[in-house]
């Protein structure tokens, strides 16, 4: 399955007895409030990232789940092992991608993002519903982490000075630098030693992504000598966003640090 499809494919086939849209936006970590957005697509159900879909118990925020959690959550939405998933936010392009990843990385294959999310559906003029808390049938989704999809603190350690591994930072280029304050209070500002910024946002036209020609440019022009790619953002939520669109590049080898800054910044001291 394409991991991107467009609002038309959705719209086509919203109706298809195996397909299952799932809402997985998450409250921006540099945004006051939650998300303010009252709609939603038709018959989505609501992936909740924060607190069903990350280990709660951790100290970072949005930390890997364990199989068992995650299955059951899955379950709990209705999600069976043939389902075809199809994900998007609120924002357009911000949380989804975690989720895709995740249900990637648990061993789901028909999943895949909206380009666009909720605002190119909107824009589309599809039909939209009043979002909603529903109970689903239990699904019969059963899956187990697969390797090399997420790295953690000691492989990023190993990991930062290997020369056949190209480690992108998808925070804005002042969070990088360490000009701009982290937004969670209490965390320092700086990045992983030999890490290279790649602002999610560059891969965005818009709410949708990039064109697949400029998606090629951007990481070629990174990555040249095809080597494994590990991203990183705040909390590992952003840094999904890269690795869906190398992914569409053509790119193998890829992981997300689950940790991300959050962890790496408490962790190590400048």
């Amino acid at each position: 399955m394409n991991p991107l499809i467009s609002v038309s494919w959705l719209k086509a086939h919203l109706n298809d007895e195996n397909v299952i849209v799932l809402n997985a936006t998450l409250p921006k970590a540099t945004a006051i409030g939650k998300p303010t957005e009252t709609q939603q697509i038709p018959n989505a159900r609501y992936f909740d990232i924060k607190t069903k879909f990350s280990d709660v118990r951790a100290r970072f925020p949005n930390t890997l789940p364990s199989a068992e959690q995650f299955n059951q959550e899955a379950q709990n939405l209705g999600i069976n092992k043939g389902s075809v998933i199809v994900v998007y936010d609120d924002y357009g392009f911000y949380s989804s991608a975690r989720a895709w990843w995740l249900l990637k990385a648990f061993g789901h294959k028909q999943v895949a993002v909206l380009n666009g999310g909720l605002p190119e559906w909107k824009q589309a003029g599809f039909p939209l519903e009043k979002k909603q808390s529903c109970h689903y049938e239990k699904g019969d989704f059963s899956g187990a982490l697969q390797p090399d999809f997420f790295q953690f603190f000691n492989d990023i350690e190993g990991l930062k000075d290997n020369p056949e591994t190209l480690i992108l930072d998808a925070r804005s280029k002042d969070r990088f630098e360490g000009s701009l304050p982290e937004p969670r209070e209490g965390l320092r500002s700086g990045h992983i030693p030999s890490s290279v910024n790649l602002p999610f946002q560059e891969l965005l036209s818009g709410n949708t992504m990039t064109s697949m020609l400029e998606l090629k440019t951007i990481f070629h022009k990174l990555n040249p000598e095809n080597k494994s790619m590990v991203f990183t953002c705040g909390s590992g939520v952003t840094a999904c966003i890269l690795a869906l669109g190398a992914e569409l590049s053509g790119y193998k080898n890829l992981s997300v640090y689950d940790g991300s800054w959050t962890e790496y910044g408490s962790l190590k001291n400048a």
